[in-house]
Order: C-alpha cells, then structure tokens, then sequence
C-alpha cells in the first residue's frame, strides 16, 4: 500500500508540481491536495484515497472546463477566455487572454482542449474558474498607513476552512510593524500639514529636528499607538461590511461586476472609517500635541471630551469620507491598467505577472491614488487639529480650502507630500515581508 505524508509527493507528483511552478501556476499548496486527499483524516494518504482526489478533482475540471468551452466545440478559445472573465468583473484583452492559453497549450495551436486542460491542473487542486483566475483580481494587504483601500476577498472555501482570519490577522499585524516602522515619517507628514504655510516654511530636515528638539526621539512615534490599535476593528468592520454590500450589489446571475465590486469597497471603507474616525482624531490630535500635553490616548480622549465636546471626534470627516472614491477609484484603475500593459507587453509564457510585479502595480497605484486625494486629506487633518492650533480660525471644509488656496496657493494643498510619499516604498517592503512570515507561522498556503 502506497502511503504519502504531507509534504512529501510521490515522484509524479513531484514533476507535475515542479513544471506546474516553472509555468507560474502553481496556485496552492502540495499540503492543500494532501488535506484534500485524506479523506479519513489518519493523516496518511493511501493509495485508494489518491487515485479518489484524482477522479474527484477530475469531475470538478471537466465543469471548469465546459463553463469555459462556450460554444461547446471541445475547445477552449481565446475569445472565450475574455467572455468567461467579463463575467467576474475583471476585462482583458484577446492577446492578453492568449497568453493564458499559452501557458497551458501544448501543440502550439492557440486552443486548449479537454486533454490539455487535465494534463495542466491535475495536480492543481485549484477547483472552479474563479480559484484558477484569482490572481487576475485586485488583492493587496499592502499597508501604507492610509485606511482608504478597498478591502481584500476571500474564496469561498478560504472562508469555510478559517484561512480568512488567518489572513486578516497576517495583514494586521504586517500592517502594525509597517505604521510603527514607518510612524516618524508619518508624524512629520502631519505637523507639515497643520504647521507648514509660506510663513512658516517647514522642511524635511528642519521639521525632524524641530520634533527631536521638543520632544525627543520618544516624540517621533507619538501617536502610533492609536495609529496601530485602529488597524484590527477597522479591518473587521470593512471586510463585514464588504461582504454585506456585496449581496445587496449582487446581480440576478449570482456575479459582481466590477462597479459593483468598487462601489462595494467604497460603502465598506466609509462604513468602517465612519465607526473608527474618532481614532483619527486622536492620533491627529496627539501628532500634533506638545510633550506632557496628554499623557496618552485616554487622557487625549477625556480632555477633547471635556472642552469642545461629541462633534469633536468627528471634525473633518466629511473631506475624509470624500477623499475614499478618487483614491479607491485611481487605485483600482491603474492597478488593473498597470498590470495588463505589463502582460501585453513583457509576459511571454504565462498570463500570471507575478509577485514582484504585482507589487510594484500596486505600489504605484496606491501612490497615485494618494495624488489624487491628497488635498482632501490636508484639509481633513487641519480640521482634525485645528482647535488645538492657537489663533486658528475655525473653519469649514469649504472655509479652509478657500483660505488654503488665498494664502498659500495651489501647493499649499500638497504640504506634506514629500514625506508622505518617502513611507509608501519602506512601508510596502515591510508589510511584505511582514505579511509572508506571517503566513508561514500561521500555516497559509
């Protein structure tokens, strides 16, 4: 009797999932197709509950394969590549959608049939369309230290097995070191922000020494805390509230679209910025606070509460909640427009860009949508901070800005801009690295 233990494949096995690595479509896990496999969990594969995953896996890439073969000739085409992936929301083009056919046609003749398609996910335990295009669709745990992305999505079978959580948790505390390693540049982006004008003209180094001068070097992570204890109930509440949208956005065929995938993430990062955006305002408030002026978050809270009152907590959200839709908006939009230039031109064998591209869409992505909300997030921040700023007028959102734009002219919108965009390469690298430890600890394929 053939037993295999995780981990440890048979030869042929072996093979197919070493070429199915080489060709960029090795999706999951040898240990997934052992969990799969072992039916009577005595954690041993034998032969009986091998050659049964086979002829199991076999039935579900035969449906695959048929949802995929539209005019049923047998054949996969091109042109059903691109009508099959219209219908989940993600649009490429037919030389894009022929270079998936590439990787998985073997005689050279630019359609996949029945014998291909087997010999090419076999060993693949990837079981419908959706699992087998995955990488296709914007998912990032990229964290910057901005709470403005569209949440991330999860399979279905990610959320029966738990791997969801684990996720989650991965990103979080990716996210928790990325703020922390990141939190100097991010408090300095804040004073420059409230403090900077033409009359006080602070600079990168000028702002930094300031800060060490008042403070100490303690004072360059004040406000981190509050900054790193937001990231967990704010994850929970916009992927709940993600999936929630989801099903109310859902169409009569059982498929999101892409503006309903948007506008989903959209609601899901206000509803969740709406419940933490008191956190906001005191990590701005305590950014911008002198030495002993609060001895910490609940102090921060208590004397906030006392003098100015509940409305307090929510200055500046109105810029804030509008700043979500040109940055979840540009975001998606050159990602996707990032990423399928770099297939139509650069990819040769396989329709999968891979990691490294994959984060450099998304760091340039994530950069321009900053751009573009920008201005919405200065006004946002001197809103927040404002009351705490002695002789400041105490102005709207339309106030502020017609008084921005009077005194200090179009750049004065952009204060801070600089070492906002000096985090985003250190925090991605971070949160990367952060984020795939994470996953190995807790068992992620």
């Amino acid at each position: 009797m053939l037993f295999l233990k995780p981990g440890l494949p048979c030869c042929c096995c072996f093979v197919t999932c070493y070429n199915l690595e080489k060709s960029n479509v090795e999706f999951f896990s040898q240990q997934k197709i052992f969990k799969a496999g072992d039916t009577n969990q005595d954690g041993q594969l034998d032969f009986e509950e091998f050659m049964q995953y086979l002829k199991d896996h076999e039935k579900k890439m035969k449906l695959a394969f048929k949802s995929l073969d539209k005019n049923n000739d047998g054949k996969i085409e091109a042109s059903e590549v691109v009508q099959s992936l219209k219908i989940l929301g993600i649009s490429i083009s037919e030389k894009q959608a022929e270079k998936i056919l590439q990787s998985i046609d073997a005689d050279g003749t630019m359609t996949v049939d029945w014998n291909e398609w087997r010999d090419h996910f076999m060993f693949n335990p990837a079981t419908d369309i959706e699992e087998i295009i995955r990488y296709w669709k914007h998912s990032t745990v990229l964290d910057i230290g901005d709470s403005l992305t569209v949440p991330d999505e999860f399979t279905e079978e990610e959320k029966k097995t738990g791997q969801w959580w684990k996720q989650l948790l991965a990103g979080g505390v990716a996210g928790a070191v990325s703020r922390t390693g990141t939190a100097p540049l991010d408090r300095l982006k804040v004073m420059m922000q409230v403090h900077g004008s033409k009359s006080n003209k602070m600079n990168i180094a000028g702002g930094f020494k300031q800060m060490l001068k008042e403070g100490g070097v303690r004072s360059l992570w004040r406000g981190n805390g509050v900054n790193v204890v937001k990231i967990a109930p704010e994850t929970a509440i916009k992927f709940w509230a993600y999936e929630q949208y989801k099903k109310i956005l859902t169409k009569d065929d059982g498929k999101l679209g892409t503006v309903e995938r948007f506008v989903s993430g959209s609601l899901a990062g206000a509803t969740a910025q709406t419940s933490i955006y008191p956190m906001e305002v005191l990590k701005t408030r305590l950014a911008v606070g002198k030495t002993g002026q609060y001895s910490g978050m609940f102090d921060c809270a208590k004397k906030i509460l006392k003098r100015e009152g509940v409305k307090a907590f929510y200055k500046g959200y109105i810029p804030n909640i509008l700043g979500i839709i040109p940055y979840a908006g540009i975001d998606l939009a050159v990602y996707e427009l990032l990423k399928s230039t770099w297939l139509e031109h650069y990819a040769s064998s396989s329709a999968n860009p891979g990691v490294f591209v994959l984060l450099g869409c998304g760091t340039v992505s994530s950069t321009c949508g900053q751009l573009a909300s920008y201005p919405l997030a200065l006004i946002r921040t001197r809103m927040q901070a404002q009351a705490s700023v002695e002789g400041a007028p105490q102005l709207n959102m339309v106030g502020l800005f017609q008084r921005i734009i009077a005194i200090e002219g179009i750049r004065g919108l952009y204060r801070g801009i600089a070492p906002n965009f000096m985090k985003v390469l250190p925090a991605v690298s971070i949160s990367y690295v952060v984020y795939e430890k994470m996953k190995q600890n807790l068992g992620i394929a």
